[in-house]
């Protein structure tokens, strides 16, 4: 009887409490789940402690809980209220932009800046149907962790109607170098050699494999090489947050 009556009482805390924290999620609005700043990510993760240890844990007041939901739901909405009235204060409580592509090359400080690896890097570049970095103008990862991509004008999408023939593939750039090292089975697959590989980087004028940060090598073989020395830390003109 004592085990029905525990389990009586879980299924009636999920049934107020979860109604309760939907009314609250959707009074909070859908920026703290489609963009999930860091403030709003705080939210989320105490309210799932709070109601987690409320439903886990009988002995917890269960009103308690509920006033807990409420106060943190409208503590959020009074924040981001604040954080719309003064971008000051915002730019406390949330990343700002950081561009790591500019004009083909990686910025490598800004990357390493925010921590991101190269491969956090090209695989969101392939979410945008990105697989040539030097197709990129500009490339900036969002306050949400979430990369922006511009194309360079030659390289953005056109439509057949627009050059009333069928569009052709421009290819895919697969990474022969990384920071220094070769990757010599890509070059394999590729049908080329190390020796090929390193008169290409002397007609770029690069001698030492440890100046190269990212290098991709198209099946048409074309190079395109992002050095260490170009990470400077840029913070583009144009992107304010």
């Amino acid at each position: 009887m004592e085990l029905l009556k525990e389990l009586g009482i879980l299924v009636l805390r999920i049934i107020t409490i979860y109604p309760l924290l939907l009314f609250m999620t959707m009074m909070m609005g859908k920026r703290s789940i489609a963009q999930l700043p860091v403030f709003d990510f705080l939210v989320i993760l105490t309210l799932g402690s709070v109601v987690g240890a409320d439903l886990a844990d009988p002995d917890i007041s269960h009103i308690h809980t509920g006033v807990a939901v409420v106060i943190i739901g409208l503590f959020q909405i009074i924040v981001a209220k604040w954080k719309i009235k003064n971008r000051n204060f915002g730019k406390l409580i949330t990343f700002e932009p950081t561009t790591v592509i500019y004009q083909g090359k990686f910025l490598v400080d800004n990357i390493r800046q925010i921590r991101y690896s190269i491969d956090n890097i090209l695989l969101m570049l392939r979410e945008n149907n990105i697989f040539d970095v030097s197709d990129v103008d500009l490339g900036i990862i969002e306050a949400n962790g979430k990369l922006t991509v511009h194309k360079k004008n030659s390289k953005a999408a056109v439509t057949i109607e627009d050059l009333k023939v069928i569009k052709s593939s421009p290819g895919i750039a697969y990474p022969v170098i990384i920071e220094g090292q070769i990757y010599k089975d890509v070059l394999t697959k590729l049908n080329v050699t190390e020796d090929w590989l390193t008169n290409e980087l002397n007609k770029l004028n690069i001698k030492d494999l440890d100046t190269i940060f990212y290098a991709s090598l198209t099946s048409n073989h074309q190079l395109h090489v992002s050095l260490t020395e170009d990470a400077k830390i840029v913070k583009h003109p144009l992107i304010i947050n």
